[in-house]
C-alpha cells in the first residue's frame, strides 16, 4: 500500500472511509508582490529635510540614529555633524515620576501651554523594556492626546531595550535633530526607575520631578538621590479631595530640600502644586520654569552647564564604543565562554579570570 494512503480504506476495514483531504494552501499570499525597500537617503537629502522642519525625514533621521546597522550609523552621525552648528537654542527640560505620577498628562497640559506662546516642542520619552521579551509598548502618544495631533508637536517614544546608558545617548543625540528642526522645547521624559534619571539629567537644562500625595510618607524622598538633582518638584493630583494632602506634601518637600547642600546653580528648587488632569495650575509651574532660565543664564551656569554636558557625553560614548569593540571581538568572545565555566566551577576567581581576559584583548590590540 502507498505510504500516502490511509491504511483505513483497505478492504479488511469495511465500512470505514478517510477522504484525503483539501491540498495545503500557500501560506504567503500568491498575489502578493515584493515590496521594494526605499533606497537610504543620503546624508545631505536629511538634513537638507531637517532644517526646512520636515517632520518625516526628521523621523528618519532619528530611525537611523536609533538603529545598530554600521552603515545607518555612518549616515547617522553624519548628519548630526552637519546639523550641530544649527542646534542649541533649545530649552531642555528632563520630566521624570514614579510610574503612575501623571508624566504623560503633564506633558500633555505642559506642552499645550507652551505652544500657546509659539514656537515648537519635541516630547522624546524613554519607555521601558520588558527583561523578557525586550518588548516595549510605546504607547506614550495614547496619553498625549491633544499633543499628539498638534501641527507643532514632534513625540517620539524610545524602548530603553536594556541599555538605558545606550538610549540616553541617542537621545541625546536626537535633541539636535530636532533643535536643528526648529524645536526651540524639547521634553524628555525618563522612564521613572531611578538609572535612566541619571542619563537624562546630563543632557536637560531644568529637572523636573513629579510626585504625588497620599500614597505614604513623602520624606522618604529625602532617601533618593533624585532629590538632589530636581531643579523644581510638583505635587500633581492637586484637586478635589486630594488638595489638603498635596499641600501637606508641598510643605514637607519644602522642609526636606532644606537638608540637602546648596545646588551648583545656586537655585534653590521649589515645590509647586498642580493638577494635570484638570489643568489647575500648570502656569504656575511654568513661571517657575522660566524664572530658573533667567537666573542660570544671568550667573552663567547655563552655558557652564551645556559645557559639561558635552564633555560628559563625548567620555560617554568612548565608554560605550570601547565597551562594545571589547565584547563583539570573536577572540574575546570565545575566551570569555571558557572563563565563565572555570569561575561557575571554582577553579578560577572572577577577578583573575577578568585579568586576563583584559590582558588578552590588550595584547590583541598591541598586535593590531
Amino acid at each position: 500500500m502507498n505510504q500516502h494512503e490511509h491504511i483505513e480504506n483497505d478492504e479488511k476495514y469495511t465500512g470505514l472511509t478517510v477522504n484525503s483531504g483539501v491540498k495545503q494552501q500557500p501560506v504567503v499570499n500568491p498575489y502578493l508582490k515584493p515590496r521594494k525597500r526605499r533606497p537610504l537617503p543620503t546624508s545631505g537629502e536629511l538634513v537638507e529635510g531637517i532644517l526646512k522642519g520636515d517632520i518625516t525625514t526628521l523621523s528618519r533621521a532619528v530611525t537611523l540614529v536609533e538603529s545598530l546597522s554600521a552603515e545607518h550609523q555612518t549616515i547617522a552621525q553624519e548628519v548630526i555633524e552637519k546639523c550641530l552648528p544649527y542646534s542649541g537654542n533649545s530649552k531642555r527640560i528632563g520630566i521624570t515620576g514614579v510610574p503612575g505620577a501623571g508624566k504623560s498628562t503633564s506633558i500633555d497640559v505642559f506642552g499645550l501651554h507652551v505652544l500657546k506662546e509659539g514656537g515648537k516642542l519635541a516630547v522624546l520619552a524613554i519607555d521601558p523594556s520588558s527583561e523578557r521579551t525586550k518588548g516595549s509598548i510605546l504607547g506614550d502618544k495614547t496619553r498625549m492626546e491633544r499633543l499628539a495631533v498638534h501641527p507643532s508637536a514632534f513625540i517620539r517614544p524610545s524602548p530603553s531595550a536594556g541599555s538605558l546608558g545606550g538610549v540616553a545617548r541617542k537621545t541625546r543625540e536626537t535633541i539636535v535633530l530636532c533643535e536643528a528642526a526648529g524645536y526651540n522645547n524639547i521634553f524628555v521624559e525618563t522612564v521613572g526607575v531611578g538609572q535612566s534619571e541619571t542619563a537624562v539629567h546630563s543632557m536637560v537644562d531644568f529637572f523636573l520631578l513629579i510626585q504625588l500625595a497620599g500614597t505614604g510618607d513623602e520624606l522618604q524622598g529625602i532617601k533618593r538621590g533624585i532629590m538632589e538633582m530636581a531643579d523644581g518638584i510638583v505635587i500633581n493630583k492637586a484637586d478635589g479631595d486630594n488638595v489638603d494632602r498635596a499641600r501637606l506634601a508641598q510643605a514637607q518637600f519644602r522642609s526636606a530640600l532644606h537638608l540637602f547642600p546648596p545646588t551648583q546653580s545656586g537655585w534653590f528648587p521649589e515645590v509647586l502644586c498642580y493638577s494635570g488632569y484638570y489643568g489647575i495650575g500648570i502656569e504656575e509651574v511654568w513661571d517657575m520654569i522660566d524664572r530658573y532660565f533667567d537666573f542660570v543664564k544671568e550667573n552663567g551656569y547655563f552655558d557652564r552647564k551645556r559645557q559639561e554636558q558635552a564633555r560628559y557625553w563625548m567620555f560617554e560614548t568612548i565608554d560605550e564604543k570601547l565597551r562594545r569593540n571589547f565584547y563583539t571581538n570573536p577572540e574575546v568572545k570565545q575566551m570569555l565562554e571558557e572563563k565563565e565555566v572555570r569561575v561557575l566551577n571554582n577553579q578560577q576567581s572572577s577577578f583573575t579570570a577578568a585579568r586576563d581576559v583584559l590582558d588578552y584583548y590588550f595584547n590583541l590590540l598591541n598586535k593590531s
